[in-house]
């Protein structure tokens, strides 16, 4: 059945359907798949590189306390030299050798942050080597995605150009109308056939039927009782 309001039902169908598939490609999940990639990886890099900025900072703590004590038992050595008291020399000798202690602890705090700053560097380099490769899955992606989004704003566009002539052909009084009902859904217009309405799919009762057909006995166009849809009588 061809009737302007149902070609101008079936053109903004379209456009809907167009529009859906548009924001629903499965491109763009592949776009996402890799954007997410790329996160992961820059928040792998960012982890490990705040790491070593930490460690860096640790071992500049620890070279300074060791420094300071190297310095007191240079000190301490130098008045062990010079006491005659034992029981002076002895504390002197107890200080050097917790100092001791806490320069060998330091130096193993040490070596541990400078292994695990190797490790993470290990780490850094393998990271960059697989930025390209990562870079370029989600510029091939988002370049396919842009492909097939252009080509559904082609037709969107066309068939915006279909609409504008199919919406001058409406009558504007049944053109008002059905923008009106499309404000609450969809579809506005649909046909009788039969004895049933294409847009609710509800069979209409004789009496029913023999109203609507008295009532678009001039323009073929009517409200469908049960939906409240125009509906376009042949």
């Amino acid at each position: 059945m061809s009737h302007p309001l149902l070609e101008l039902q079936a053109a903004d169908t379209m456009a809907e359907q167009l529009r859906y598939r548009r924001e629903h490609l499965p491109e763009r999940d592949r776009v996402q798949a890799a954007k997410n990639d790329l996160l992961r990886w820059n928040q792998a890099v960012t982890l490990r590189r705040d790491r070593m900025a930490a460690l860096t900072t640790e071992i500049e703590a620890d070279e300074a306390r060791g420094q300071a004590i190297d310095a007191q038992r240079t000190k301490l050595n130098a008045q062990l030299r010079t006491v005659m008291a034992i029981r002076e020399a002895e504390a002197l000798q107890h200080e050097l050798a917790t100092l001791a202690d806490d320069r060998s602890a330091l130096d193993d705090s040490e070596l541990e942050a400078l292994e695990e700053q190797s490790r993470l560097d290990d780490e850094l380099v393998e990271l960059a080597e697989r930025e390209g490769p990562l870079r370029d899955v989600y510029v091939e992606a988002d370049a396919v995605l842009k492909a097939a989004a252009a080509d559904i704003d082609a037709e969107l566009e066309r068939v915006a150009h279909r609409l504008d002539g199919l919406r001058a052909a409406v009558d504007k009084a049944q053109l008002k109308r059905y923008d009106a009902l499309r404000k609450d859904g969809p579809v506005a217009a649909a046909a009788l056939v039969g004895s049933r309405c294409e847009g609710c799919h509800l069979d209409l009762a004789p009496a029913e039927l023999d109203k609507v057909r008295a009532s678009a006995k001039s323009g073929g166009v009517t409200d469908c009782p049960n939906c409240g849809r125009l509906l376009v009588v042949a």
